[in-house]
């Protein structure tokens, strides 16, 4: 079956990094377009990037600015979230999602605080 999951996030200070990873499975990741969003306490889940299934094709949430890169590695069947200049808005759940086979697949989320 489709899995997903996500790993990297931790307490970053504001202007810090963080490097997300969601490692995939029971899917042809090859073929498929992924996507990070992520849900602060109290607010709806938010689109934050996609990546096409080449990596040729990347799209951003206007938040994001520049700040976050997104990547993906066919080869180890996962896809990244470079996270840089965080500041206390970017404090969230953050979640990998695969839509394959008209469908949302989601894993269980790595948490990201930025705080000092």
């Amino acid at each position: 079956q489709v899995q997903l999951v996500e790993s990297g996030g931790g307490l970053v200070q504001p202007g810090g990094s963080l490097r997300l990873s969601c490692a995939a499975s029971g899917f042809t990741f090859r073929t498929v377009a992924m996507s990070w969003y992520r849900q602060a306490p109290g607010k709806e889940r938010e689109f934050v990037a996609r990546i096409s299934s080449a990596g040729g094709t990347i799209s951003y949430a206007d938040f994001v600015k520049g700040r976050f890169t997104i990547s993906r590695d066919n080869t180890k069947n996962s896809v990244y979230l470079q996270l840089s200049s965080l500041k206390p808005d970017d404090s969230a759940v953050y979640y990998c999602n695969a839509y394959y086979i008209d469908r949302d697949y989601w894993g269980q989320g790595t948490q990201v605080t930025v705080s000092s």
